[in-house]
């Protein structure tokens, strides 16, 4: 397959409908015991974005992450996503609605092979019963040759062919971290949400990796929210940022309003005023 290299992929020669992912949230307060994680947070995604959430250790970047996917229940607050509120709603009904994920500490399956592992994700999309897949009928042969594509395509795209029948703890750690990316966008999501996916990556494999996400954003207009410490790459490749500090929203802006925001420079680096 060539796709994403000047050919229409399957994913972008979607309707515009089916790639939209207008994200919404509004006053979203999470606590813990006494510990509020979140305080009245605010953001806005629109579709084909690539936004950045940074902060310091601590700062509930993670949790908030986990309040849009469903695995956290905010005590105050509104998720709205394409104007359906999500906010009551799991985690396997927002993947039905096309919002996947990859996580900081990898959730993948060690004991078995790369297209096993990405073929899992498809199963949101299967649309035969067990009885038919039993009798394997021409319907449900028609949909395998279907997923098989999908999986085909991203395996190109990622540059993973001659791993692809290779178990998956047997690979070194910043190769797993791809193959959670394209476990995620198995999925087909109309938003993606990234943990930290350059943690623990060498030079070299950020480096990839960031070719990866701008040909995503560019040539599938996928949106995108980015959760990572890396400063050089998230200045680089977002189109918006926005900085947690202890629950709480410094800053948010383009990448350049971002870096010189006092506030955030003083999340980052303490107090510069005696700096001479």
């Amino acid at each position: 397959m060539k796709a994403f290299r000047g050919e229409p992929s399957i994913f972008s020669s979607a309707p515009p409908e089916e790639r939209r992912a207008e994200l919404e949230v509004k006053g979203l307060t999470l606590k813990f015991g006494g510990i509020t994680a979140l305080n009245e947070i605010d953001l806005s995604v629109r579709t084909g974005e690539l936004v950045a959430i940074i902060g310091p250790n601590g700062a509930g970047k993670t949790s908030l992450l986990n309040c849009i996917t469903g695995y956290y229940k905010a005590q105050e607050g509104q998720i709205f996503f394409n104007g359906k509120d999500i906010t009551p709603l799991h985690t396997h009904h927002l993947t039905k609605l096309g919002i996947g994920r990859t996580y900081q500490n990898i959730e993948l399956f060690p004991g078995m092979t790369v297209l096993s592992n990405m073929l899992l994700a498809r199963h949101v999309h299967c649309n035969y019963s067990v009885g038919l897949a039993s009798l394997f009928s021409r319907s449900v042969r028609r949909e395998e040759v279907r997923h098989r594509e999908v999986l085909e395509e991203l395996i190109d795209f990622l540059e993973m062919q001659s791993i692809r029948k290779k178990f998956v703890g047997s690979l070194p750690y910043g190769m797993r971290k791809r193959v959670e990316l394209g476990r995620a966008l198995a999925l087909e999501p109309r938003l993606l949400i990234l943990d930290e996916p350059f943690a623990g990556m060498t030079l070299e494999e950020k480096e990839d990796m960031v070719r990866f996400l701008i040909e995503l954003n560019e040539a599938w207009n996928q949106t995108m929210i980015l959760v990572e410490h890396d400063m050089s790459v998230v200045m680089s490749i977002s189109q918006r940022v926005m900085v947690l500090d202890f629950g709480v929203k410094l800053a948010e802006g383009s990448p350049d309003f971002v870096q010189n925001h006092p506030k955030v420079i003083k999340a980052y680096l303490g107090d510069t005023s005696t700096i001479e």
